[in-house]
């Protein structure tokens, strides 16, 4: 009877104080703005160059007018932080697509909606300034990572959790203390290196990643102005409190022939056979 007494109080105790824990975990903090920066480690230390076989059932491969086949690619880790004191807060797309505000457009291949120019990925020839796309085209925001402690304040408990589909209501955005992470393996996150893709072929160097998260963008009657930065006076599809510090770049090299074990941080990573979408 004295040990059921002993874990009746603890529930009690329990009871008392859980609901506000998780009522304040679960609260979406709009006081304040967000700010968004990308994650160098995560670029830097996250990347390699190898031959793979890309089958034409990947999305990617369709979404991105890719040739099917042996290709050479370039892989790639992204994390876009949160380091305001605000949450960005997307909540649902098919309240988006119901209002009509063009912030989603629908994947045919994913059958899920993707938010637009949420980020920018170029491969920069750093002595003639020639720009190649990468093949990613869809996101969706959600916290996947926590901050390090040198971005700031410890992450709450996550919030965003749910990029949603036809029929499943998402909940998509970004809490402040906390990463959206686009790791080298999911759908599109690589650039094409031997002109599979219809652009011209990378020939072996020295590169850069330039990854501009909530890129600039001039405002028109089809993409209207949604925040301004005055300092720039480009247009922005999210706020923040500072869109100077949006840009992360890696300085990385191409071999001639790397093949399919591939060079850097990731080299010798198992083969891709399977291709997920934004997470």
């Amino acid at each position: 009877m004295r040990r059921f007494r002993s874990v009746l109080a603890l529930v009690l105790l329990f009871l008392a104080t859980a609901p506000a824990t998780a009522r304040a975990a679960a609260e979406v903090d709009l006081i304040g703005t967000p700010d968004l920066v990308v994650r160098q480690d995560m670029l830097g230390g996250q990347w390699l160059v190898r031959e793979e076989f890309l089958p034409a059932t990947f999305c990617s491969v369709q979404e991105g007018n890719i040739t099917p086949g042996d290709r050479l690619l370039l892989r790639f880790t992204v994390g876009v932080a949160n380091v305001g004191d605000a949450d960005i807060a997307i909540g649902d797309p098919q309240a988006h697509v119901d209002a009509n505000d063009g912030l989603f457009e629908f994947a045919t291949c994913h059958q899920h909606y993707h938010f637009r120019n949420y980020a920018q990925y170029e491969l920069i020839d750093p002595a003639s300034g020639k720009v190649w796309r990468a093949a990613k085209r869809g996101f969706c925001m959600l916290d996947t990572d926590p901050n390090p402690a040198n971005l700031g304040e410890p992450a709450r408990s996550h919030i965003f959790r749910n990029c949603g589909a036809i029929g499943i209501p998402g909940n998509q955005g970004i809490s402040h203390g906390w990463t959206d992470t686009y790791r080298f393996f999911l759908g599109g996150q690589y650039f094409v290196l031997d002109g599979g893709d219809g652009q011209q072929p990378v020939p072996p160097g020295t590169y850069v990643i330039r990854i501009t998260a909530n890129p600039p963008y001039k405002g028109s009657g089809k993409n209207p102005c949604r925040f301004l930065d005055p300092a720039t006076g480009d247009c922005h599809t999210l706020q923040e409190s500072n869109y100077a510090n949006n840009v992360g770049e890696v300085t990385i090299t191409i071999p001639p022939h790397p093949g399919r074990a591939g060079v850097g941080p990731l080299k010798d990573e198992p083969a891709i056979t399977e291709e997920k979408p934004e997470h």
